[in-house]
């Protein structure tokens, strides 16, 4: 349990950065400086300045919001079309789910993060491109675990009877096969949430991403790149956010993960 409440300690501080980091930033994050370039750690910029002698922590506080709030985006729509391919895949007939868990495999085929790359590549760097491209490679593992879970209720009794009292599928899906996937998809929506930070970065790096001069932390690490001897805090602040954004939010899914087994075991 404490562990537990130190993990969700560390959750609410990411929220809390992503929501009012802005409102504590000491800088403005696009406002040029140039006499102040790569000005090192000082009472006026507490992390440094960029090439641009743009305060390195203000981007931080700015970038938060972009990095963390376009992962919530990406990793709830991918859910989203997640569970409503499982659950057509589990309630419909063995054509549809054929049909769907073939697709499914085929998306599940090509890495993920190469296939985002090709995505936004082929549509044009932006955020739009970003979104779009993290979304489409990621909702094949909901759907996987919404089918396995909606399997396993469709001969429950009690779903069964539903069935037969004339209840629609939608209203069957609503309140006995969702109410039942809520918990292994919880621990699968935090992985994914990790995951799509890591995709935004990583897009942000290879100048696919949030476009500048708007902070973001991969946008931030390609702009850092050429300064990676001469001043490598660059570059070392926004991986040292995104290590600690996605390591934060992997141990708060284990521990609901293990916190839900004991749960089910108990």
């Amino acid at each position: 349990m404490a562990d537990f409440r130190a993990v969700l300690v560390l959750v609410a501080v990411l929220a809390g950065l992503a929501l009012f980091g802005p409102l504590i930033a000491p800088n403005d994050p696009t406002a040029i400086d140039i006499p102040n370039r790569l000005a090192q750690p000082g009472e006026v910029y507490p992390l440094g300045s960029d090439a641009m002698g743009r305060g390195i922590l203000s981007r931080l506080l700015h970038g938060a919001r972009w990095s963390l709030g376009l992962a919530f985006l990406v990793s709830t729509i991918g859910l989203a079309i997640g569970v409503a391919v499982g659950l057509l895949a589990a309630m419909g007939g063995r054509f549809a789910d054929w049909a769907m868990m073939r697709t499914t495999d085929i998306f599940l085929a090509f890495p993920d993060l190469v296939a985002a790359v090709v995505i936004a590549g082929v549509l044009g760097a932006g955020t739009s491109s970003l979104i779009f491209a993290l979304t489409v490679t990621g909702w094949m593992r909901y759907a996987r675990v919404a089918r396995g879970v909606g399997l396993s209720l469709k001969t429950r009794g009690h779903v069964v009877q539903a069935s037969l009292a004339g209840l629609s599928r939608p209203a069957i899906a609503r309140w006995h096969y969702l109410p039942a996937l809520v918990p292994s998809l919880t621990v699968v929506w935090t992985g994914m949430l990790a995951r799509a930070i890591l995709g935004i970065s990583a897009l942000g790096f290879l100048g696919f991403g949030v476009q500048p001069p708007t902070p973001e932390w991969g946008t931030m690490l390609l702009d850092a790149r050429v300064h990676i001897r001469s001043d490598p805090l660059q570059m070392i602040w926004p991986g040292i956010a995104v290590v600690a954004c996605v390591l934060s939010i992997n141990l708060a899914g284990d521990a609901l993960r293990d916190g839900l087994a004991k749960r089910g075991a108990g």
